[in-house]
């Protein structure tokens, strides 16, 4: 491959960085954006069909935007170790959107590659999303709705609900999404708890919430709700034995990833009668079979991981994406960093690559 000539912006003979994703949905503004920059060729790939895809398509790319669902491309066009074994010109990785479940930060990490995503630029969608699952359960809204459109035979007692106002929300994970729900949750009447390890309680009650233990907010809380990265510490983490710490007839609800919380635990919490019902825009895998389970419960309000996915959120995703890629393609540190331990190797790529 012939050396790439990265000169300053005002060079006549520089060549363009090479920023490359496939053709999946992405929201006009990100392409829009960087093509109204002279630095960058931006190429946008077919859905690859195999490795060989993906390496045609990468050949010389700088900038890799892929998807951050782990269903909506194979597993082939994933930030594996072996992809950046391919990708020796690879400096940064761009997600479309707040997760980063396609890419093995700690495999770019080794290599020198700046990861990116776009954290909170959905959170006021995915924060709407949650109290609308918690509505929706609490006053039994599917419910009726399902039963309206096939039945006579029930009458408006038999599907009472419950006020949310002066019950107690336990938020797992208090960042830009948890942030938002801490906000909606108290203009609802609702006392507001959180456990997050990474942010310090002083600030957690500056975001709008009581900091407790993990084991505090399950034996607290009249709703649960997951707003947690999906990571090493994360997975599993809602299993058989913390459904049965939650109150009896308390609501389950996450908008965070599939696999933070173990689905055959929730059903069987859900039959048995402990919880009264759960909201869930996440599955594992995604979507769920037809014949899951939890999909045949009435007290069970399903969505397809559309929590971010508004035209608000997809365009805000898209203006974040593109203004970050643009600040690093002027070796500017983008805000939202996923692995700031990176900058010292990749400054000095960085500075190799531009002379």
């Amino acid at each position: 491959m012939d050396a790439v000539d990265y000169a300053s912006d005002n060079s006549t003979t520089m060549k363009k960085w090479r920023v490359v994703r496939f053709d999946l949905h992405v929201d006009p503004a990100f392409d829009e954006t960087l093509r109204g920059d002279p630095r960058v060729d931006l190429h946008v790939a077919p859905v690859p069909r195999s490795d060989d895809d993906v390496t045609r398509a990468l050949s010389g790319a700088d900038v890799y935007h892929v998807s951050s669902a782990r269903n909506e491309i194979a597993r082939y066009a994933f930030v594996t170790p072996e992809l950046v074994a391919r990708c020796p010109s690879l400096l940064w990785v761009s997600t479309y959107g707040a997760g980063y479940d396609s890419v093995d930060v700690a495999a770019c990490t080794r290599a020198g590659i700046a990861v990116m995503n776009q954290a909170g630029a959905n959170k006021v969608s995915v924060a709407e999303h949650t109290l609308a699952l918690i509505l929706a359960v609490a006053h039994r809204i599917a419910e009726s709705d399902r039963r309206l459109r096939r039945d006579r035979t029930f009458t408006r007692e038999d599907l009472m609900g419950h006020e949310i106002a002066g019950r107690t929300i336990g938020l797992v994970g208090i960042g830009h999404v948890g942030t938002e729900v801490a906000r909606l949750a108290r203009a609802f009447g609702l006392q507001v708890l959180a456990y997050d390890p990474l942010v310090a309680p002083e600030e957690i009650r500056r975001r709008g919430a009581e900091p407790v233990t993990f084991d505090h907010l399950l034996d607290r809380s009249d709703i649960v709700s997951l707003h947690c990265p999906r990571d090493d510490t994360t997975v599993g983490m809602m299993r058989a034995t913390q459904f049965e710490r939650m109150k009896r007839g308390a609501l389950f609800i996450t908008t965070a990833r599939g696999g933070i919380h173990d689905e055959k635990a929730l059903a069987h919490a859900l039959s048995t009668g402990h919880l009264a019902g759960a909201g869930l825009d996440v599955w594992q895998p995604e979507p769920p079979p037809l014949e899951h389970p939890l999909l045949a419960m009435p007290n069970v309000v399903a969505t397809y991981h559309t929590a971010g996915v508004t035209h608000e959120a997809r365009h805000n995703i898209a203006v974040l994406g593109s203004e970050q890629v643009l600040q690093a393609l002027s070796g500017e540190r983008p805000p939202r960093l996923v692995n700031p331990e990176v900058w010292p190797a990749f400054r000095a790529r960085f500075e190799q690559r531009v002379g």
